[in-house]
């Protein structure tokens, strides 16, 4: 089971939606390679708010995900793409159901 997770917050700049929504689409490629990532979701839940949650066994996993490619893209196109810098919070998995 995951025991280790992030929940990342992204607030788009306006007129930039659709350049996000396709980062974050592009974004999984990334994370398909990446054998520590258990579980990876990117979602809108609002016209400008999007977020992703991914989960890992390990703390040296998520550690690994946080210095990954798809953070390289946030840093490199971070001032094009969103409004505010996004807000990543480690978090504690309590339970979880995933396919085996």
């Amino acid at each position: 089971m995951p025991a280790y997770g992030f929940l990342v917050e992204f607030e788009a700049r306006p007129g930039k939606e659709e350049e996000v929504t396709q980062f974050l689409v592009d974004a999984k490629t990334l994370v398909d390679a990446e054998p520590g990532t258990l579980a990876w979701f990117s979602f809108r839940v609002g016209p400008q708010s999007f977020r992703i949650f991914d989960a890992f066994e390990t703390e040296d996993d998520r550690e690994a995900h946080l210095r990954g490619k798809v953070r390289d893209g946030i840093i490199a196109r971070g001032d094009e793409l969103f409004s505010v810098p996004p807000e990543i919070t480690p978090v504690d998995v309590l339970a979880a159901k995933l396919p085996h």
